[in-house]
């Protein structure tokens, strides 16, 4: 009994100390619990306050002595005086802020979260060696290391982030690693590689030629024709020149379409949503107040914390440069200097094929080539699991790229194979081009640094202070023949490959318009005259033409202005359907909740507003038609994709009596008019349970319940967020994407003035004060001014606090 006395709390001991200092997955996963609650290394120590003082670093591999000066909302103004010392400063204080962040990105990109979190992550890595991500990062690399410029750029920078790693004991690590039970890794000039590739799969990876390739299997020509146009008669399109383009192509012949003898059932992989894409535009010195160019940007993402964007100002010889990068690439990647300003949209091309691959066997070793076997390339991916066994996944390239599903990953049902060809696999120089872009003095810099610019495809808008505005639609797009790219393509065959790309002088592009001002929303890139075809996922048609119609009628603008235009709330959507949609509504036969939601929607102004009702009733009606409409792409069992909601209300308008608006499950022949009046009612039901749950009228911003998620999607670390604004809108923020960074910039000639704001923070810590405190002034339009000097002293008066590194002994 004494000895049971003994041994039983040494044995409970042992387990509470073995139980505290190991993670556990119980669903979620749990941190070693002994050191994440230590009260002075655990999470605790990740509290930051809201004062700091200023700091003295020694730091090896810095050549000279950098100054950053943080300013009133912590923004870092860092002076150094050489571009090596530049960008290895970068790289420390953005890891600094942002190392978790940085990392956990990376690690995405490249398909090792599974590292992190365990076997719940696996097929998403699976999925990320599939599709060849690491290999268009080693290309990508390897074209960046040609060039003595970006090498040094970016092994200065990656020298920046590692002497930062090198001082991080486990009290000082961000809060995530703690919570996730790992430490960061040594960084490399490949993470920022990776992370490039990544923003590539976000803007440039959508298509639809599988789906195409079954509508056009199960309907005919002239129904794609008509549900999937190529070119929405929208009008507006980003460059309007009709009959302008002088230059002489050489276009190869047309190829019969590709049409697999069987229908293809997998389902594609997710695609980014449709409401990332973007605003910009820039207004001459001779509609603006000032005299000056305005010139405003405005990128819709998926909204996460830490935010995607980290603002920065860059000052040594030769370069001083401010606006947003992106933590985990040097320079600035949307911004300003003293003589221009640049900033980007999503250009929404088509740059992804799929060619049917014809194995010899069931080793996939030879392929067919034109009448010849060829070898494949089989790559043995290491994907290790926490809490579990490292898994061995084999993915076979062909020389179009990597066969993406197969018989042990998501290819069960099917016998064919499809190879992924997509441009951002090939070399390319993206680094270059910012790097040239922070330096550049005029038009023509701004044109030598796009040449360097492959992918993701860009709208690329620019002003300067000599008065120029322009716009370039820059990427590597392969010169494509009719139809091409929008079907799978016979991958036996060389002839159905690229055999050229549209040369950069023959790119869409714009200065100074005699409309005085340039304008991309996502939309259709070009009049009709332009000689290549174009082809893409989906192009907007509402943002671009409410912007263009009010900078059309604007004059005197300023910053003020160009503020309220972005955060312009008008629905042009509502307002060219709704008035037809409720002509279609049998008003004598409404309940009394029918009857007040018709009310509202007729004495709506189509502004989504905050404390608006309508657009909320607006909304629902619009989830329960679209499903009605398209039942029969639902029931076809295979992968088909919605028409765009512009051709969707053509339709309704033009022909309801289409075969496409009768539903498959009932034995009636429906209409258009009866799925308006079904969807209506069905629309008011779901507006009456949300009244019913919350207690209160459905305002928009509560109805649409704004969500910003941290990147760990822990509800703790997120926030919601009340604003207006949705898709198909200006303001274009749904309940999870929107503007991911807003800034207006007037190129006056007596200095250079901006403001910007994000939904954000500067830090990416939770604990932080500066994690999330952008998202209030984001949600109410209240920008920050953007202190552009030449020196640290300008600064005195702006002054957080200030920290001096300095080369270590």
């Amino acid at each position: 009994m004494k000895l049971i006395r003994v041994v039983l709390p040494a044995v409970l001991t042992l387990a509470l100390t073995y139980a505290l200092n190991r993670s556990w997955n119980l669903g979620d996963p749990i941190p070693p619990l002994g050191k994440f609650l230590d009260p002075f290394h655990g999470f605790w120590h990740n509290a930051e306050s809201a004062q700091a003082g200023d700091a003295e670093l020694s730091i090896p591999g810095l050549k000279d002595k950098v100054t950053v000066v943080y300013d009133s909302v912590r923004i870092p103004h860092v002076f150094a005086s050489n571009d090596d010392d530049l960008y290895f400063a970068q790289g420390y204080i953005t890891a600094v802020d942002r190392l978790w962040q940085m990392e956990f990105q990376t690690h995405a990109a490249a398909g090792r979260i599974s590292e992190i979190i365990g076997s719940a992550t696996l097929d998403y890595d699976r999925r990320q060696r599939r599709l060849g991500m690491i290999y268009g990062a080693e290309n990508g690399l390897a074209s960046m290391e040609k060039n003595p410029v970006s090498k040094a750029m970016v092994d200065a920078y990656t020298a920046g982030i590692n002497a930062y790693i090198q001082t991080l004991s486990y009290e000082d690590l961000p809060l995530e690693y703690k919570l996730l039970d790992y430490a960061p890794e040594p960084w490399s000039n490949i993470k920022s590689a990776l992370l490039l590739k990544y923003m590539a799969q976000t803007l440039n990876m959508s298509d639809k030629d599988l789906e195409m390739t079954n509508a056009l299997k199960l309907f005919g020509k002239e129904t794609i024709e008509l549900l999937y146009p190529d070119q929405e008669q929208v009008g507006d399109p980003i460059v309007d020149r009709p009959g302008e383009w002088k230059f002489k192509t050489t276009i190869p012949d047309s190829i019969p379409l590709a049409v697999p003898t069987e229908l293809i059932a997998r389902k594609p992989f997710e695609k980014p949503s449709p409401d990332v894409g973007s605003n910009n535009w820039a207004v001459s010195g001779s509609k603006t107040a000032s005299g000056s160019p305005i010139l405003c940007s405005d990128p819709h993402l998926t909204l996460n914390l830490p935010s995607i964007w980290y603002t920065i100002h860059l000052s040594a010889p030769g370069c001083n440069t401010m606006g947003v990068s992106l933590p985990g690439s040097p320079g600035v990647i949307i911004g300003f200097n003293d003589s221009i300003a640049w900033a980007m949209t999503n250009a929404q091309r088509d740059l992804v094929d799929w060619y049917q691959i014809q194995f010899k066997d069931n080793t996939k070793s030879e392929y067919m080539s034109d009448g010849a076997w060829k070898p494949s390339r089989k790559l043995i991916e290491t994907i290790k699991v926490k809490g579990s066994a490292t898994v061995l996944d084999t993915v076979t390239y062909t020389h179009h790229g990597p066969v993406l599903y197969d018989e042990t990953f998501h290819g069960e049902s099917e016998r064919a194979h499809y190879a992924f060809r997509w441009v951002a696999h090939d070399p390319s120089e993206e680094v270059m081009t910012f790097y040239k872009m922070n330096r550049a003095k005029s038009h023509g810099d701004y044109m030598e640094a796009l040449n360097y610019y492959s992918s993701p495809a860009q709208n690329f808008v620019f002003a300067s202070v000599s008065g120029d505005v322009a716009m370039r639609i820059q990427g590597k797009y392969p010169v494509r023949r009719k139809n091409e790219g929008r079907f799978v393509l016979d991958g036996t065959k060389t002839s159905t490959e690229w055999k050229a790309f549209i040369p950069n002088e023959h790119n869409v592009m714009d200065k100074n318009p005699k409309r005085g001002f340039v304008s991309s929303a996502n939309q259709y890139p070009v009049d009709f005259t332009y000689p290549y075809y174009v082809t893409g996922s989906s192009f907007e048609a509402y943002r671009n033409r409410r912007i263009n119609q009010v900078l059309t009628a604007a004059s005197n603008v300023t910053v003020a202005d160009m503020i309220r235009l972005q955060q312009d709330n008008f629905h042009s959507r509502a307002a060219e359907s709704l008035p037809t949609f409720l002509t279609h509504l049998d008003t004598t036969s409404f309940t009394e909740q029918e009857r007040n939601a018709y009310r509202i929607l007729r004495g709506w102004d189509y502004f989504s507003n905050i404390e608006s009702v309508g657009p909320s009733y607006c909304e629902a009606w619009w989830r329960a038609l679209l499903p009605m409409i398209w039942d029969e792409l639902d029931s076809a069992h295979v992968a088909l994709q919605d028409p765009t909601s512009f051709t969707t209300i053509q339709l309704i308008k033009t022909q309801p009596t289409l075969s496409f608006f009768d539903l498959v499950a009932t034995p009636e022949k429906e209409t258009a008019t009866d799925l308006l009046r079904m969807s209506f009612t069905k629309g008011v039901g779901v507006i009456e349970e949300w009244k019913a749950k919350n207690g209160k009228e459905p305002q928009w911003a509560d109805y649409k319940d704004g969500y910003i998620a941290h990147l760990t999607r822990q509800d703790a670390l997120s926030r919601h967020v009340r604003h207006g604004g949705g898709s198909a809108i200006v303001n274009a923020f749904t309940r999870t994407h929107g503007p991911s960074w807003r800034m207006v910039v007037s190129l006056d000639k007596t200095g250079v003035n901006a403001v910007g704001v994000y939904p954000g923070g500067q830090s990416g810590n939770p604990g932080s004060p500066y994690y999330a405190n952008f998202i209030d002034p984001w949600a109410t339009a209240k920008y920050f001014n953007m202190h552009f000097v030449t020196s640290p002293d300008q600064l005195a008066s702006y002054k957080f606090s200030s920290t001096q590194l300095s080369p270590s002994k």
